[in-house]
């Protein structure tokens, strides 16, 4: 069993109750965070679920040259601070260079290394030393063993406040797949696991300008996550996915919320029970 992690209000890991991590992909107003999240915080809360806002202040990783990236590091940060302060959860964001780690480190509570970026040993090191949580993407070339190489280089940083995101394998040309076999393999590093649920079923650049995406099939495989045994779950979340200016074909409509994580929570507490003998 992955051991504790203590993100401040509630803590994660060592059989405590899965969490959600969830929001638009990237900041494209002030007045969609503060909305999302606030309806996010709602909803989990009803659930007894605990809940992480995340965003993006900068998409750096877009298919294309004309896609929209974000507002930027500065005024990024200050709406993610904005959403800290005033819905009262705490606030993840992904950064790309050492020089963004350690700024946001100052703001947020979670750094995520993006999975492209999970072997940049610079990028980890940085995270690390700003002592906030890291939450290290799967890198999709990636397969599950390898990533102790990532966890290592956060350790030997002077960190141990380690999470662990699962967001599918590359499958061909514009694909991913999900081995679910990768929860308990990356468990046994120690660390919390958590299952990207949207990013697995995402069509990369299968728009040919910009990815793709089936989000039809996120409800099926966060049930399997669930079965399988994952600590937590990363998803997407926006009030209207198809006017969204990044990923919206794999992101989770906000009405739909409620009830995909009301399935996924009773699939979670069944596979903790023990079976009856």
């Amino acid at each position: 069993m992955a051991h504790e992690v203590d993100l401040g209000q509630f803590k994660i890991g060592a059989g405590h109750k899965p969490f959600l991590i969830a929001g638009p992909c990237v900041i494209e107003s002030e007045q969609l965070v503060m909305d999302t999240a606030g309806r996010i915080a709602d909803i989990t809360k009803a659930l007894g679920m605990p809940y992480v806002f995340k965003s993006s202040f900068d998409k750096a990783n877009r298919t294309s040259i004309t896609s929209f990236r974000g507002p930027g590091l500065d005024k990024g940060l200050a709406i993610l601070a904005k959403v800290k302060q005033q819905i009262g959860v705490p606030v993840l964001t992904d950064v790309h260079t050492e020089e963004q780690a350690t700024e946001a480190g100052r703001v947020v509570d979670i750094l995520q290394i993006p999975a492209f970026l999970c072997r940049q040993t610079d990028l980890l090191i940085a995270a690390a030393k700003t002592g906030k949580v890291v939450n290290i993407k799967k890198g999709q070339f990636l397969s599950p063993p390898e990533m102790g190489n990532a966890v290592k280089k956060v350790e030997d940083a002077g960190n141990r406040r380690i999470v662990l995101t699962e967001r599918g394998s590359s499958f061909g040309y514009n694909n991913l797949v999900v081995d679910m076999r990768s929860f308990p393999i990356m468990r046994r590093f120690g660390y919390p696991v958590v299952f990207d649920a949207t990013h697995s079923v995402q069509l990369p650049g299968g728009g040919g300008t910009k990815s793709s995406g089936q989000r039809e099939f996120v409800e099926p495989l966060a049930c399997a996550a669930a079965g399988a045994g994952c600590d937590g779950f990363f998803m997407e979340v926006h009030p209207d996915p198809d006017s969204a200016l990044s990923d919206g074909p794999n992101m989770v409509p906000l009405n739909a919320l409620h009830s995909l994580l009301s399935r996924v929570l009773r699939i979670c507490d069944a596979a903790a029970t023990p079976p009856s003998r």
